[in-house]
């Protein structure tokens, strides 16, 4: 028997039945989207097929205002199209209260310009559902937006979806203004011994204070013993889950109770025209979590979120590694980020894999970190094909870029800062739990303020491998940092920097830097330590002795130091 790949499955059955002069749905419904220029052979994307066919939830009795809940009016909206094989379920202008919407297939929900879906915070509303969340498999309360095993889905429309997170979140005292803290506090649930934290019940409380990875306890099994900290069982806003040809474009999602969006084995997933806001307070208020997808656009959206803004990941330690399901073939272009921990993450959930991510076009300011990878050991995974250009960052008050395989941790370069000598306990063997990133090309990168420009930062026993810098305008408090990395190409690098320190080397080894600029008025604009640094080359676009300005370490064989 031949097996098509799925993609090309349905171009074949498009092609055979327009040969046939079979046309089941309107031609602009079968749109494919193509990729030129991509650094990688992107597949084609197919976006869902919605039969035309509408219907109101106002012809389902839904009620306009926020005070009648219209949970049965969606339900029975969304029943009638799917028993007509599919369609749209219109949301007017108004304010709509729901319990959770569960999706079905071949349906397209449409909020119109004006519309505001308010989720209601009534948790008994949302049952426990076996599920995945920070990476592990757990129980947690059904998203006020789930479906699974569906294909076929689009949300549509200029309105607002709104997952009403306050109720569901805890809030930390020093992210929030005197009045918000009072406002909060006065309005119920409680505080811990320290009252420095709010939370939304005694129930929440005792459960977060109980063993947990993130926010998953690890010590319990069964259902039962999760319904009795239902309260800390926040659930990210929408869910879908083993499904096909998922597309939002146009609505704006926000206030969720935890991640905003989390598209999870998704192949065929189109997120565009999208806004994501959550308060900046907002704990583990990530804006999109795409977790172990195929074929994957996310293109014109706006984040202003409490975590990361667009978060790739697959799956945590051995559970990612169990499921073995990569996030691949991603396109991420012309985004912008505001406040958020990073513009574009990587992990650090990413036991699975992720090769094949074009990001390019993309605007972060004021973002915690801008391109952000990270890992630790334990995680396994690698990480590779990652291409990267055309970003523009302002005001980054931390890293502009940064690769941190001590994610959590302490680093070999943090360690030797503080004690002045090398402190690791020694390289770990190398096993599936050990993280790999490589093949990685970042250029064309414009950073306008940041505390540091670069962080390059692998693994003893696994460096991070074969990554390129270049055609970059950097300006920082702090320069470049690069440890235990083998094959770092660095060219067209423009560096201005607060502390006059440009490049600081530790354990590196084959390390091309040509066309470098920096300010030459100290003796330790580059410095070159660890006894495993060798086949380093660095040539500068400015006049003088190069050498003047690098300071090599004593335990370093100059000879392997090549200095233009």
């Amino acid at each position: 028997m031949i097996r098509l790949p799925y993609s090309k499955l349905i171009a074949l059955l498009l092609i055979i039945g327009t040969s046939c002069g079979v046309n089941n749905t309107p031609k602009e419904e079968n749109k494919i989207i193509r990729f030129e220029g991509i650094e990688f052979e992107m597949p084609d994307i197919f976006e869902p097929v919605i039969p035309d066919y509408s219907v109101s939830i106002t012809d389902f009795g839904a009620v306009n205002g926020g005070k009648v809940l219209n949970t049965q009016a969606f339900a029975d909206a969304i029943d009638a199209v799917v028993e007509k094989g599919g369609g749209k379920v219109v949301i007017p202008a108004g304010v709509w209260l729901t319990g959770p919407i569960i999706l079905k297939s071949n349906l397209e929900l449409h909020a119109e310009a004006g519309a505001l879906i308010i989720f209601s915070d009534d948790k008994d509303l949302y049952p426990l559902v076996n599920t995945s969340f920070e990476g592990l498999n757990t129980w947690r309360c059904m998203s006020p937006i789930y479906g699974v095993d569906i294909e076929n889905v689009a949300f549509t429309g200029k309105g607002v979806w709104d997952g009403s997170g306050d109720a569901w979140r805890f809030v930390k005292k020093s992210k929030v203004t005197e009045s918000h803290w009072k406002k909060l506090v006065k309005s119920g649930g409680t505080v811990n011994e320290d009252g420095d934290e709010w939370y939304p019940s005694e129930q929440y409380l005792e459960a977060a204070s109980g063993p947990a990875d993130q926010n998953v306890r690890s010590d319990l099994k069964t259902k039962e013993d999760f319904m009795a900290i239902r309260d800390f069982l926040r659930p990210v806003m929408l869910s879908i889950q083993n499904s096909k040809r998922v597309m939002l474009d146009g609505p704006t999602f926000q206030n969720s109770p935890a991640w905003c969006l989390h598209p999870f084995i998704v192949e065929d997933l189109i997120v565009r025209n999208v806004t994501v806001r959550n308060p900046w307070y907002s704990q583990n208020g990530d804006g999109l979590d795409v977790e172990s997808c195929k074929n994957v656009l996310v293109e014109n959206c706006s984040f202003d979120v409490g975590d990361d803004a667009i978060c790739i990941k697959s799956g945590k330690d051995e559970h990612g590694r169990d499921r073995g399901v990569p996030c691949e073939n991603l396109v991420i272009r012309n985004n912008i980020v505001y406040h958020g921990h990073g513009g574009v993450t990587v992990g650090s959930e990413m036991s699975g894999g992720v090769k094949n991510m074009h990001v390019s076009n993309c605007t972060f300011i004021g973002t915690d970190v801008g391109l952000r990878f990270k890992s630790n050991r334990g995680r396994g995974g690698v990480v590779e094909g990652i291409y990267i250009s055309g970003v523009q960052m302002k005001n980054i008050p931390t890293f502009a870029i940064s690769f941190n395989l001590y994610y959590g941790g302490k680093s070999a370069s943090e360690m030797l800062e503080e004690g002045g000598a090398d402190k690791r306990s020694g390289e770990e063997p190398v096993t599936e739990k050990t993280p790999q990133f490589k093949d990685i090309e970042i250029f064309d990168i414009v950073v306008d303020g940041a505390n540091q420009a670069v962080l390059l930062q692998g693994l003893p026993e696994m460096n991070l491998e074969n990554v390129k810098l270049s055609d970059m305008i950097l300006s920082a408090d702090m320069g470049i940092t690069i440890a235990d990395a083998t094959g770092i190409e660095m060219k067209n690098v423009q560096l201005e920097t607060k502390d006059g320190k440009a490049i600081a080397m530790y354990n590196v080894k084959e390390v091309d830097i040509d066309n470098i600029r920096f300010d030459f008025d100290a003796a330790d604009n580059v410095i070159i330590m660890g006894n495993k640094s060798a086949e380093v080359s660095i040539k500068s676009a400015e006049t003088g002795d190069l050498t003047t300005f690098v300071t090599v370490g004593a335990e370093v064989n100059k000879a392997n130091i090549k200095l233009k």
